[in-house]
């Protein structure tokens, strides 16, 4: 029987499967989503993946803003 600190440690040993199954898990229910569309209606495929992107950018610009990150070298 595992005593508190190493059940501890076996918990946020569990973790980082977690986030990992979390993310594959819910990208492959967004590709699932998308693969009809491909077939079906080409166009509207492309809007949702130009609006994906650009949802992922303005939540990127606006965390890097927020936190103060600046990746670009100023001389």
């Amino acid at each position: 029987m595992a005593t508190g600190n190493e059940n501890f440690w076996l918990n946020v040993s569990r973790y980082p499967r977690y986030l990992i199954t979390f993310i594959f898990g819910t990208f492959y229910v967004i590709y699932d989503w998308i693969k009809p569309l491909a077939k079906e209606r080409p166009l509207f495929l492309g809007l949702v993946v130009t609006f994906m992107i650009a949802l992922f950018m303005f939540m990127y610009f606006t965390l890097e803003a927020m936190l103060g990150i600046s990746t670009v070298q100023l001389a």
